[in-house]
């Protein structure tokens, strides 16, 4: 049996169009389903592989939330709801058919997770992730990549509820996979483009540019200046500036990300389209003005807490 291992999940990016190849997995899929049946196992692999494309397309809801909500997933509902529907299922069928510890049954799992909080169930996705986590701690150990992996999620997750647990988390995995796979990883980066989200959540604001010119350093030399993940990280560090108040630094690094988007996209990609509306965000900042987006995410804080406070308040004592 071939098992397709499938990198998209577990990277940091908003990628480019990846329509064609969510035409061609939903054909492979379709002729699994036809030859071999729902329920085998390259037939689940071949629907894991398809959910994994749509959220590419869709943008990754880890990296892409966090400065702004600006790489969010507007205009790309339709493929995270899709994604999260087709997730449910295969979960569901991997349970049934390999158990609710097989590492492919997990995998399903920490994809799902994605897909719930691309929706906005984050309740949902921070319970999946600390079910995932837990299994593969105990199955794989706490430096297997898959663990970290899910560890990087459950941070993420708990950011906007448990700052402070989000914040040990996040170092912990950052720690861990620098020692394990080394400071310029991919999967290195993406933990410490996450811990810098985390940490500007928590008020560590200048913690989190150091981290942020340290990242973006390393993905240009690693990755050139206009790889997708170096993008993804020069506009995290736009919101670490943002957030200390140099309007005048993240307009410039920002202008720079939307050349360079327009250069390799289009004038009329989501990703060009959303870092030009954060600049009309940066322009009024720069002036002086208020900014809507420190203040919706001020109130989406204040709301998280609240549902987490009262989630805590209903748990049995």
């Amino acid at each position: 049996m071939a098992r397709t291992r499938r990198l998209g999940d577990n990277a940091g990016m908003a990628g480019d169009d990846g329509r064609p190849q969510v035409q061609l997995d939903e054909d492979a899929l379709a002729r699994r389903r036809r030859v071999l049946g729902e329920d085998h196992p390259d037939t689940l692999a071949s629907a894991h592989g398809l959910a994994v494309s749509l959220r590419a397309v869709g943008g990754h809801p880890g990296t892409v939330t966090s400065a702004g909500s600006l790489f969010a997933i507007v205009g790309h509902r339709g493929e995270h709801q899709a994604a999260r529907e087709l997730g449910e299922d295969t979960l569901a069928r991997r349970r049934r058919v390999l158990g609710e510890d097989h590492p492919d049954t997990l995998a399903s799992a920490h994809g799902l997770a994605i897909s719930l909080r691309a929706v906005g169930e984050d309740q949902a996705a921070r319970e999946l992730d600390e079910d995932t986590l837990a299994r593969r701690r105990r199955i794989l150990g706490e430096d297997h990549p898959d663990t970290l992996a899910s560890a990087d999620n459950l941070a993420f997750s708990l950011q906007g509820v448990r700052g402070q647990a989000a914040r040990e988390l996040g170092e912990d995995t950052l720690a861990r996979r620098r020692r394990v796979l080394g400071e310029d990883h991919p999967d290195t980066l993406a933990s410490a483009d996450n811990l810098v989200i985390i940490l500007g959540r928590v008020g560590e604001e200048q913690a989190a540019r150091e981290l942020a010119e340290d990242t973006l350093a390393r993905r240009r030399r690693v990755l050139g200046e206009d790889h997708p993940d170096t993008l993804t990280s020069a506009f995290i560090l736009v919101g670490a500036l943002t957030q200390l108040g140099e309007y005048h630094a993240a307009r410039e690094l920002n202008d720079d990300i939307i050349a360079r988007r327009r250069r390799l996209l289009g004038d009329e990609h989501p990703q060009t389209m959303m870092v030009g509306a954060f600049d009309l965000i940066l322009r009024g900042l720069d002036l002086g003005g208020e900014s809507p987006w420190m203040a919706a995410l001020r109130e989406g804080d204040k709301r998280r807490q609240q549902e987490a406070r009262e989630l805590s308040e209903d748990e049995p004592g």
